[in-house]
Order: structure tokens, then C-alpha cells, then sequence
């Protein structure tokens, strides 16, 4: 297990049946000793999960570190000859996505992202209804979101002896260290992060993408606007933001950073010419998922993933997805299948975010080709597809 903070336990504590502990990463000395005692008394403890990666009787990966090193851990660990659950969101540019799915292709590895709406029995049915046009033919989805944590000036502190800072800004830029730079809000500067864009962002708008059928492709045209912070070392991702996406068959997508008119809740909706369906964490609603008193749609309706996991009991809601996620992980280590978050498929999906981010930042409307993966015309969006990487720290 590498990154241990938050997420990086549950996800773990989820893979126990599956397996024992035997190696534990993290680069705050406090995180890896807690974790040893909470998941694996006998594991071997590292700083640097390049020594993990070096063991040969680890079988599998789990990573639930920031996003900034998400790209590079999953490449390694491919190339270690390991399978891999990576939390979401896969990358943090357009191009790492794409040198993460021609690594794990030339690999062969079993990879599984954390986008774990896809394991969740709601998420699971809305998106089979609207494929199967239980809502007539697909004209627009909005998704909610929520707005992005302001905060700052925040001092720089002294960096605490049990934590490598040098090593958790991986290839980011080598800055002063902040206590709210690391750990959960990581998440709110854009040097480690999206934002609530590739947060929430990589679940929502992966449900939207694959509810439309389009999660092997992407838009083309993207418009977008928000106000930036400008306090000096404070939280930098975008605020009051707005995006809109459409795709070479017509469809719409509109992202709303907090509740507006209609869209009154965070989620996802989905538009058709004969009905509409909603979806969040808590809920799936709408005249068609009433009609199923009169109109069953049952597991033998289900068309868009073949999956061991459909035998395991419907769970809803996040814990008892993310159990269903990790079994359909496991199931593929087994089977090689291919499994339901497979890289191609959250590449894209996340590849939205950043496109949607890109929009943002330049501020104008943005034609992509979906297939070349490449802006038309605009050169400052093309510039923001990478970034700069901090020598010794390259995603190659």
C-alpha cells in the first residue's frame, strides 16, 4: 500500500479479504507506523515507494496517494510487474493519461481506478436506463458539483522531522513547506490537483461520460469560465465556475459549481426526449425509474459491463461500492479481465476534468479533437495538456 492518509486506509481496509499487508508506504513517518498497526503488524515499512515497488512477493498495489503522483506510482508499479487500484483521478494532465494507458497496454497489468460509482447499484441502473432509452434519445446531462475551499494567506512552517516534504512534491514545483498543502487539502491548489473538477468531478462526470456512451471518446468543442484566488500562498483552484461540453452527436453536457433553478442537488442528470433521470449518492429518480414498478429492469437487462461482481449482493452508497470495486479488482487480477474502471476509460473520463479545467483557465470556447487528443487553434490551451515536471521526478 502506498499513501496511507484518508482514502488510502479505506481503500485498504476493503482490500483485506482479499490478501495480507505486506509492505507499507508513506511519506510521513506518523501515517506509516499508524497504518502498520491498523492493517499489518509484520509489514515492512518504506519512505520511498520505489523500495516497495523492488519487493518481489507483493502481488498487488494499492495507491492512494495526492494526484500529483498517481501517474508515475502506477507506471512504476507496472513496470514492477505489479497489478494496481489507483485511486481516482488518474492523472493530473491529459498527458500523463495518455503514457498511462500505453504503459499499462504494453504491460499487460490488471488496473482498476477508485472511481467507485460505477460499483454502486444507483449509478449502475441510471446508466443502463439511459443506454437501454428508457428516457427516449440522450439530449443533455448537467452534473453538480460544489464550489472549491477558499483559504490563505497560510505561513510557512517549519517542516515537521517526520515528514519528507522534498519527496511528496514528487515533480511539482520545490516550494516553501505549508500544512495546508499536504494531506486532505492538497486537493485545493492546482499545482497538486483540480479542484472540485477532478475531485467529485472524476465520479460525476465519469458516470455522465459513460451514461452517454461516449467514454472512449470526448467532446468537441468546451467552454468555460471562473474567478481565480489571488491571495499569496493560499488555495488557488478556480472559483464560481461553469462549464459547458458538446460532443459530435449533440449531446450536452453543463457543469454547475452549487445547486441552480432545476438542478437543485448535487448529482447527475440525465436528459432525454421522452423523460429524465437523476442520480447522486443518495438517490435515483425520475418518471422512468418510477415506471420500473410497471417496467422491470433487471440484472438480465444489464448490457454495458459483464462482470464475476454482478453475483455479489447489490450495495449502494460509498463504502459497500468501494467493496464491490475492490472485489471486481480482485475478480481481474484472477481472470485478466478487464476491469470496470479500466485506465482507457478513466483517461478519458478524466480528461474531461482537465479539458474543463483548461477551458477555465483560458477563458475562451476550445475546439478538441477527440481522437487526435489535440486542441485546434489554440496554443494556450495546448500548453496546459502537460506540465512542467521537477527533474528526478519525470512521469516518463
Amino acid at each position: 500500500m502506498i499513501g496511507l492518509r484518508y482514502q488510502g486506509s479505506v481503500i485498504t481496509r476493503e482490500a483485506l479479504p482479499f490478501g495480507d499487508v505486506v509492505a507499507i508506504c508513506d511519506v510521513d513517518r506518523h501515517v506509516r507506523e499508524q497504518a502498520r498497526a491498523s492493517f499489518g503488524s509484520t509489514a515492512t515499512l518504506f519512505e520511498n515507494y520505489n523500495d516497495l515497488l523492488a519487493k518481489k512477493d507483493i502481488d498487488v498495489v494499492l495507491i492512494g496517494t495526492p494526484d500529483h503522483w498517481h501517474a508515475k506510482m502506477l507506471i512504476d508499479a507496472c513496470r514492477a510487474k505489479k497489478d494496481v487500484y489507483c485511486e481516482k483521478p488518474l492523472t493530473l494532465t491529459v498527458a500523463e493519461g495518455q503514457r498511462v494507458c500505453e504503459v499499462v497496454k504494453e504491460s499487460g497489468r490488471v488496473v482498476q481506478v477508485g472511481t467507485w460509482q460505477r460499483s454502486d447499484a444507483r449509478f449502475r441502473l441510471a446508466v443502463e436506463m439511459v443506454q437501454a432509452g428508457r428516457i427516449g434519445k440522450l439530449r443533455r446531462m448537467v452534473v453538480v458539483m460544489g464550489k472549491n475551499k477558499t483559504g490563505g494567506p497560510f505561513k510557512p512552517l517549519p517542516v515537521p522531522g517526520h515528514f519528507n516534504w522534498n519527496l511528496w512534491q514528487g515533480q511539482t514545483p520545490d516550494v516553501p513547506y505549508l500544512a495546508e498543502r499536504s494531506h486532505y487539502t492538497f486537493r485545493w491548489w492546482y499545482e497538486y490537483s483540480g479542484g472540485e473538477m477532478t475531485d467529485t468531478g472524476a465520479h460525476h462526470l465519469d458516470i455522465a461520460q459513460w451514461g452517454a456512451g461516449l467514454q472512449h471518446s470526448g467532446p468537441v468543442e468546451i467552454e468555460g469560465t471562473a474567478k481565480y484566488p489571488s491571495v499569496e500562498n493560499g488555495y488557488n483552484v478556480a472559483l464560481d465556475y461553469h462549464v459547458r461540453y458538446r460532443y459530435a452527436n449533440g449531446v450536452e453536457l453543463e457543469v454547475l459549481d452549487a445547486p441552480r433553478g432545476d438542478y437543485n442537488r448535487d448529482g447527475i442528470m440525465f436528459e432525454g426526449d421522452t423523460g429524465r433521470i437523476f442520480v447522486n449518492r443518495g438517490t435515483i429518480a425520475g418518471r422512468p425509474v418510477e415506471d420500473l414498478k410497471s417496467q422491470p429492469f433487471g440484472r438480465n437487462d444489464f448490457r454495458i459491463y459483464a462482470s464475476d461482481n454482478l453475483d455479489r449482493p447489490e450495495r449502494m452508497g460509498k463504502i459497500d461500492a468501494i467493496k464491490n470495486h475492490m472485489g471486481n479488482f480482485y475478480d481481474c487480477t484472477l481472470s485478466r479481465k478487464t476491469p470496470i474502471s479500466d485506465v482507457v476509460s478513466q483517461h478519458r473520463s478524466v480528461s474531461l476534468c482537465h479539458l474543463g479545467n483548461i477551458a477555465m483557465r483560458v477563458g475562451d470556447k476550445l475546439i478538441w479533437n477527440p481522437e487526435a487528443e489535440q486542441f485546434a487553434g489554440s496554443p494556450a490551451a495546448t500548453k496546459l495538456l502537460r506540465r512542467e515536471q521537477r527533474k528526478g521526478f519525470e512521469v516518463v
